[in-house]
């Protein structure tokens, strides 16, 4: 499959785009999705920060304590970034609606880039899977992006966004943003039509325009294993043997070896990316990397900061496709 693409991202440029997976986790006994305005909320708040922060949705689900979605971003500071307006602007709903404050203080986000072609294919079938967890069918869950794949959405009797005056543009998308140019279509019920805002496209390809493939996936995959890989791993603390086993994981999909074979320059340059995406502390990354712990902290003080300027850390995948 074509991993990386050239897509027309929402500012209309075109660029090169990489696959991330992207949670939002609550505490277990907290409810985030109460009833279907939060839901309804939550999925245009994907979409509306999308177009904010330039990225693409691939597909998506939101359940009652948290939420996936996998987007389409030029680097991972990019889709981090966007984790985070998803974050702040669904806070803002949340303290509008029920007036409590702080109650997404203890919500994280993480950023997973999908760096082989298994990730894609198991997160991109991981996500619609999540119905699961409210009880529902996959294929009838109203909150997930899954009606986009294989183009299952009727569109005939769709509203446009861009059609809609500003005082219902601010009633049904909830937010000020001037969208007069946007492709998004609502249904009778004032819900987004899921495959007028997510890549159906990519979503095919990755499963070779099969659904018989996807189904497969679905079938053979499993559901523990994806959730520890993509969601509970990265926020968990590892002993020095788990997490060296972890990272040589990762760095034999980058680089072909073991992380103590690795260059300088490589260490460098994939450090940012285990500091941002596994629970970790500096002392620990000196002991795998082999690094002085002031040269850690040098070299991740941008991103300590969460500075501008981090660096783009994702390998350097040839590019493929078209627009």
């Amino acid at each position: 499959m074509k991993r990386i693409v050239l897509r027309r991202l929402p500012d209309g440029s075109a660029a090169y785009v990489s696959p991330f997976h992207i949670s939002m986790k609550g505490m277990e006994k907290l409810v985030l999705f109460r009833d279907d305005a939060d839901y309804d909320a939550m999925v245009k708040i994907l979409c509306v920060c999308g177009r904010r922060k330039n990225i693409i949705v691939v597909i998506y689900a939101v359940v009652s304590n948290h939420c996936h979605v996998s987007v389409l971003a030029k680097s991972q500071a990019e889709a981090e970034q966007y984790g985070q307006e998803i974050k702040r602007m669904y806070s803002m709903w949340f303290h509008g609606k029920y007036g409590e404050s702080g109650v997404l203080d203890g919500v994280d986000i993480k950023a997973i880039a999908l760096d082989s072609d298994w990730y894609v294919r198991n997160a991109l079938a991981y996500i619609p899977r999540n119905a699961l967890d409210n009880g529902c069918n996959v294929n009838e869950y109203k909150w997930s992006g899954f009606s986009a794949m294989f183009r299952k959405t009727d569109t005939e009797q769709a509203i446009a966004v861009a059609s809609l005056t500003k005082r219902q543009k601010r009633k049904l998308m909830h937010t000020g943003d001037k969208l007069n140019d946007v492709p998004w279509l609502l249904d009778k019920d004032g819900c987004l039509i899921t495959s007028s805002f997510c890549d159906h496209t990519y979503l095919e390809q990755a499963f070779n325009n099969d659904l018989t493939f996807f189904l497969k996936v679905i079938g053979a995959q499993s559901s523990s294993e994806m959730t520890w890989k993509l969601v509970d791993g990265p926020r968990t603390k590892l002993p020095d043997g788990e997490f060296l086993k972890a990272v040589n994981e990762i760095s034999n999909r980058w680089f072909n070896c073991d992380v103590s074979r690795l260059s300088i320059q490589s260490r460098i340059r994939f450090l940012p990316y285990i500091y941002r995406t596994m629970n970790t502390t500096i002392p620990q990354l000196a002991r795998v990397f082999g690094l002085d712990r002031d040269e850690i902290t040098r070299i991740l003080a941008p991103l300590r900061a969460r500075s501008p300027q981090t660096m783009d850390i994702l390998p350097a995948y040839a590019p493929q496709s078209g627009l």
